[in-house]
């Protein structure tokens, strides 16, 4: 049996009339005749009763109609599912984040799509500090948000999703920690830790400064490779983390005070994944991203959070 065939059988026997299945089909009533008079001689029996004032099925017509129809649907179905895989809608999509704010905007990124894409499934992880890049190669993760900047070559990138100022995490014995403000100079007085692993240059730069503005060396203290670690690291008193605002919120904890900068650069959060790989998936998550940003209450600029 031809497709056409199949769906004007089923198509007339709903509607039982000739010109309405024409205009749904949108042939003329004499194909339509010409395509149920073929699938009845293919059949070998009449399949509807036509009068003058009424078309009806025969009891032939009724069993094909019973035995075609779930086998139709079945069909038009697997198509659909084709069609959406193959627009990169209906899959699971693999999603990175770097903190718990990043983590946040890919929840309730998440949960928008499941509204608007229930095809669309969303597995999350956490981007290691000491890697931020790497799983993304790897293809372990379709996209991720990111501090930025972003500047590689095989990764694409989306807008800045939101900004946020950065404070100074430094132990609450520290000099520094009973400023109500610090300055990028500041950072000559207290060694900042090290990160372990495979960091570009230019993001050492801008969240690990080897210099102050004037050109003061800053000393380096012990490596960590995650932010627990790091601020088990300044509890200790073994040095300080340039950080997000957010992480006075999130990460509060005796021993570490938050210090807010005047003057540092604020810490941006956009979009990436791998170059050439821009599915419809990757680009209904950018766009549901970019609102679920917009509604979210950014953290307070200069938030500090009291110390022991």
């Amino acid at each position: 049996m031809e497709r056409d065939e199949l769906v004007c059988f089923l198509l007339l026997a709903e509607e039982l009339h000739f010109g309405r299945t024409a205009d749904r089909m949108r042939l003329s009533r004499a194909r339509v005749s010409q395509l149920v008079r073929r699938l009845e001689r293919r059949v070998g029996a009449p399949l509807f009763i036509r009068t003058s004032r009424r078309v009806a099925l025969t009891s032939l017509g009724r069993q094909l109609r019973a035995d075609l129809e779930p086998h139709h649907r079945a069909i038009e179905a697997a198509l659909e599912r084709a069609a959406a895989t193959a627009r990169g809608i209906d899959t699971v999509l693999h999603v990175g984040f770097p903190n718990p704010l990043t983590g946040e905007i890919v929840m309730k990124t998440t949960e928008a799509l499941r509204a608007s894409h229930p095809g669309l499934a969303v597995e999350i992880c956490e981007v290691p500090l000491a890697d931020p890049y790497g799983q993304l190669r790897k293809g372990e993760f379709d996209l991720q948000i990111a501090e930025l900047p972003v500047r590689e070559e095989d990764l694409g990138e989306g807008p800045t999703l939101l900004t946020e100022e950065r404070v100074l995490a430094v132990g609450s014995a520290h000099p520094l920690a009973a400023r109500d403000a610090v300055r990028l100079e500041d950072l000559a007085d207290v060694p900042l830790l090290s990160i372990i692993g495979d960091v570009p240059d230019y993001w050492l730069a801008h969240h690990l400064p080897a210099h102050t503005p004037s050109g003061r060396p800053i000393a380096r203290g012990p490596g960590m490779t995650t932010m627990q670690e790091a601020l088990m690291l300044v509890a200790a008193g073994k040095g300080a983390v340039l950080a997000p605002a957010h992480t006075a919120l999130y990460h509060a904890r005796p021993g570490v005070a938050y210090v807010p900068f005047t003057d540092a650069e604020p810490t941006g959060y956009g979009l990436v994944w791998r170059a050439g790989h821009t599915t419809g998936a990757v680009q209904a998550f950018v766009s549901a991203a970019r609102e679920v940003a917009r509604s979210m209450a950014r953290p307070a600029p200069g938030h500090r959070t009291p110390h022991n």
